[in-house]
């Protein structure tokens, strides 16, 4: 057993996107190769409705994946191909785009005007560019919950994980998606498969990733003691990206930690990314944006 260490530390950064819509990027739009076939993660949390009610309008996909998962009031979303519905909370939707799509997702908060959700964008390989699009909708009570007996809870979204499988399947990277809480001052260990590249990205409570197998008031000192910002505390809205190996230990703060834990395998291909298309080259890339402006994209 090898315990993956750290690699890095980031905080989700503020962002713009649709029509005014403020939410916390944890990555996209650079390098994608440490988080192959992962490509972007977006944090759209709000409390305040004229953040985030405009929403993101028509607009296009091609050559990828979007998840998106609700916690907290809902998402309505329709598509050039005729579908349309609503996710609430605890709610999936994986939409593999392929060879084109047009579609929108209008946010609506709770009743106290609270918005919560993510959305993970995934690569698809050379092979899956121009596949047909489809819906995977989960509704909430389809997704697998187990608890530990130190009180650990995860919801396994998608990938198999202590003998219990997430409802989304027939995904190239074979990804694992999962949803963890861990009590305060509980140490976990999370079983990661050393061919996948994998990230934690933490939204409530606090925790470390690193020598997690010490007493909580023992790492605290340590860490203090150590000076080194990339092995402190990590809380609200950090990502941490990890390094190789066949597991993942986290270390809970007195009041738990809950995080989503990703991993895949990295399909090593070419990117070539202009917004929401992704391809393998420019060529295809161009190709996409002349067939948008010519009304020909969608197949």
């Amino acid at each position: 057993m090898s315990i993956r260490s750290v690699k890095r530390i980031v905080q989700a950064q503020p962002t713009l996107e649709g029509a005014g819509v403020h939410l916390r990027r944890a990555f996209g739009f650079g390098d994608p190769g440490e988080f192959d076939p992962f490509l972007l993660l977006d944090d759209f949390r709000n409390d305040v409705p004229e953040k985030y009610l405009a929403g993101f309008p028509w607009h296009p996909h091609r050559g990828i994946e979007t998840i998106t998962y609700v916690l907290a009031g809902n998402v309505e979303h329709s598509d050039s191909l005729g579908n349309n519905g609503s996710l609430g909370a605890g709610d999936v939707q994986w939409m593999t785009a392929g060879r084109g799509i047009l579609h929108q997702e209008m946010p609506h908060g709770d009743m106290n005007g609270r918005m919560h959700g993510f959305q993970l964008w995934a690569n698809l390989p050379s092979s899956m560019k121009m596949t047909a699009p489809r819906y995977q909708d989960v509704n909430a009570k389809e997704i697998p919950v187990v608890t530990d007996d130190d009180g650990t809870i995860v919801k396994i979204i998608c990938g198999d994980f202590w003998g219990k499988k997430g409802p989304v399947d027939g995904i190239a990277a074979d990804p694992r998606y999962l949803d963890v809480f861990v009590p305060p001052g509980k140490r976990k260990t999370l079983k990661v498969e050393t061919n996948r590249h994998a990230f934690a990205y933490i939204f409530e409570g606090t925790g470390t990733f690193r020598d997690a197998s010490l007493p909580q008031d023992t790492l605290r000192e340590t860490l203090q003691m150590n000076g080194d910002e990339r092995i402190e505390w990590s809380g609200n809205r950090s990502l941490i990206l990890f390094d190789n190996g066949d597991d993942v230990t986290v270390q809970a703060g007195e009041n738990g930690i809950r995080f989503l834990l990703v991993s895949g395998k990295p399909l090593k291909e070419p990117v070539a990314w202009g917004g929401p298309i992704v391809m393998n080259t420019q060529q295809e890339l161009q190709q996409a944006f002349v067939e948008l402006r010519n009304g020909t994209f969608i197949k």
